[in-house]
């Protein structure tokens, strides 16, 4: 059932490692302007309010496929913004960054904001009357309780960030979705092993993350 792994046609590593990496590389972006939005959500500047939550609702609201898409005809082929990349396959894939960090950076907002209001007002009030700014009182006092007590909201967002990055077969990219496609095609006898073997390896990737993050969650949680 499962002769066509042995035949060295398909590289099924690679493409689990170019998943992997896009992962990575998204969830790291994503946390960062992810966090900034959120700072932005909570900012007493009127401007920076409005962008954050215009920017949250219609982002994502709007489906990934269009994101990527946009990122890869608006971006890349419209404007030619290469991002760095020499090569139509280099260039792909950091478009498809660009575009789940765009798109998934927003939920990761939401989960900061959720823990941001988990932290006592009186605390960020005793911050102020010490002197300490607006982005002394978030950096130093209310990010880091904030972060401790979402992780494992931040862990369910990674999870769906690694199943959102097979939408980034959409714009070329070779991931293990475009491989899976490819192997549909050619091993149309063997349909159910493709799955099955697709299947294992995301479950491979996504479920000791849940684990490791949910122990890491239960290790840090705020106790009040």
């Amino acid at each position: 059932m499962f002769d066509f792994l042995d035949s060295g046609q398909y590289d099924l590593l690679g493409a689990f490692w170019v998943t992997v990496q896009l992962t990575l590389y998204s969830a790291v972006g994503s946390l960062i302007w992810g966090t900034l939005l959120a700072g932005m959500r909570v900012s007493p500047v009127p401007l920076l309010r409005t962008f954050g939550t215009g920017y949250v609702n219609v982002v994502r609201n709007t489906p990934l496929t269009l994101v990527l898409v946009g990122c890869s005809l608006g971006l890349g082929q419209t404007l030619q913004f290469t991002l760095g990349g020499q090569d139509f396959k280099s260039i792909g894939f950091r478009l498809a960054v660009l575009g789940l960090v765009a798109y998934t950076s927003t939920f990761v907002c939401e989960s900061i904001r959720s823990g941001i209001n988990t932290v006592p007002v009186g605390q960020a009030e005793a911050a102020r009357a010490l002197g300490l700014s607006f982005r002394q009182v978030l950096t130093l006092i209310v990010l880091p309780q904030a972060f401790r007590s979402v992780v494992a909201p931040l862990a369910n967002v990674l999870i769906a960030l690694t199943k959102n990055t097979t939408v980034a077969a959409a714009i070329g990219v070779a991931e293990a979705a475009a491989l899976m496609k490819k192997m549909i095609e050619n091993e149309s006898s063997a349909l159910f092993a493709v799955f099955a073997v697709f299947a294992f390896g995301f479950i491979v990737l996504t479920l000791p993350t849940g684990l490791l993050l949910g122990w890491v969650s239960k290790r840090v949680a705020v106790k009040r």
